[in-house]
């Protein structure tokens, strides 16, 4: 990776005129022959590689001026493999966000491989490569579509120098000059949505010319647990009105804004969703022979309700009591229930030795759980103590917590009962006297 100290990071950019230069470090992906011929199938091989992407966009507050130019190797090497790609039309969606990703400690994901054209049996020049972009923690994902330019060849008439794995010619700095034809992006690679609520998945795509009245095809697909299905189908075509767009909603309530498409956003919106819906979508935008896809983890989610078994406690202290704690309602399964004493002296509350026992998850027709803790309440625990069941799931922000003071005993029912009775005996007696 080719790399520039600032404020005491490393940084994978550097100034251009105009914009920044992003140096990228990534692995050139091929699939190979199985070993040994021992039916072991295909397998991929990684090389490593270096990809530019020139005159990325960036706001004037990011300290261009204090970046220095990319400088391409004094020496071409035709076994290094260096791509070079311009950027800036069509422009890569918050591409800046690759300028200060060693800086934060965020990995940036890169991969390349070979690009065929979507039904185009064509192998001669122009060649086209894949690439796949993304940043840990931001959620930018980007898929490229690399198309190599003409090399102008050498004034003084010798033989352009080839790269040697991949056969192309390379430029006079020793790199393989390229543009961005086609991408397909997408601002969120993980998103979390609450039960019989709506999300937003988003997905969109730029292309180098948008010919007018060129179709557009979009496809989301959902794969959850080895299963698979379409949730929505869209034709249409760029400047046209929505209703000459041909869509096809697989699942009721998925939807995509026709009337957005020319801007290249292609984000569907999911509504009353499910526990069902919950899973891997796959977005995948065709437009004349390139085709490229974003992938979007959904995350459904439902906190859950928590109440006790009984609303007073009162101190017996030679009769066992069980105290219930009910987490229900909740997705996804994990919940964590703990019992904790305080008492009106201490500052910090005591987890109870004796948690109780869990009853077995039990799933409801709208695929929540619920989830009892039973606590046989200690003898150590007397008048005036804070009894608490605190429960944390991945729904809740901070754990949930419902509590109960234990309270001087009843007066003993026996005793009343006795001294009922010798008063009504002593009443009858003075009147039978």
């Amino acid at each position: 990776m080719i790399e520039v100290f600032l404020f005491g990071c490393f940084m994978t950019c550097v100034y251009a005129e105009g914009g920044a230069d992003v140096v990228l470090s990534c692995s050139l992906v091929e699939e190979g022959v199985g070993m040994g011929g021992m039916g072991g199938g295909a397998l991929f091989t990684r090389t490593p590689a270096t990809l530019v992407l020139r005159d990325i966009a960036v706001t004037s507050d990011q300290l261009l001026e204090t970046l220095t130019p990319f400088v391409p190797p004094t020496v071409p090497d035709p076994d290094a493999i260096l791509f070079e790609a311009k950027a800036s039309s069509p422009e890569i969606p918050n591409g800046d966000l690759f300028l200060h990703a060693d800086c934060d400690e965020k990995e940036v994901t890169c991969e390349i491989s070979r690009y065929f054209l979507h039904g185009s049996q064509d192998s001669t020049e122009p060649a086209y490569f894949f690439v796949s972009l993304s940043v840990e923690g931001d959620g930018l994902s980007t898929a490229l579509v690399l198309q190599t330019l003409a090399v102008e060849k050498d004034r003084s008439g010798g033989t352009t120098l080839m790269q040697t794995k991949l056969g192309l010619p390379l430029s006079q700095s020793g790199s393989m000059l390229t543009e961005v034809a086609f991408l397909v992006f997408s601002h969120a690679k993980s998103v979390s949505a609450p039960l019989r609520g709506e999300v937003l998945l988003s997905c969109g795509f730029r292309q180098q010319e948008m010919p007018p009245a060129q179709e557009v095809g979009i496809e989301w697909r959902l794969q959850h647990r080895g299963k698979g299905r379409k949730v929505l189908e869209m034709k249409t075509r760029l400047n046209d009105t929505e209703e000459s767009s041909e869509v096809h909603a697989e699942r009721e309530g998925s939807s995509v804004d026709a009337a957005l498409v020319g801007d290249g956003n292609t984000s569907m919106i999911l509504t009353k969703l499910k526990v069902s819906d919950e899973g891997t979508y796959i977005c995948t935008v065709s437009v004349g022979l390139f085709h490229a896809q974003q992938v979007i983890q959904l995350h459904v989610t439902q906190p859950p309700r928590v109440s006790l078994s009984e609303e007073k406690l009162f101190f017996k202290p030679e009769v066992p009591q069980t105290l219930s704690c009910h987490c229900s309602n909740y997705y996804p399964l994990d919940a964590q229930m703990e019992w904790f004493s305080l008492s009106p002296t201490d500052t910090e509350p005591t987890v109870l030795p004796e948690q109780g026992s869990l009853s077995s998850h039990r799933q409801h027709g709208d695929g929540t759980f619920s989830l009892s803790s039973h606590l046989t309440v200690p003898s150590s625990v007397s008048p005036g103590n804070t009894i608490t069941c605190r429960v944390s799931h991945s729904a809740l922000a901070t754990p949930l917590s419902v509590s109960l003071v234990v309270e001087k005993p009843e007066p003993d029912s026996y005793w009343m009962v006795l001294g009922f009775l010798v008063i009504t005996v002593l009443f009858f007696y003075q009147v039978m006297k």
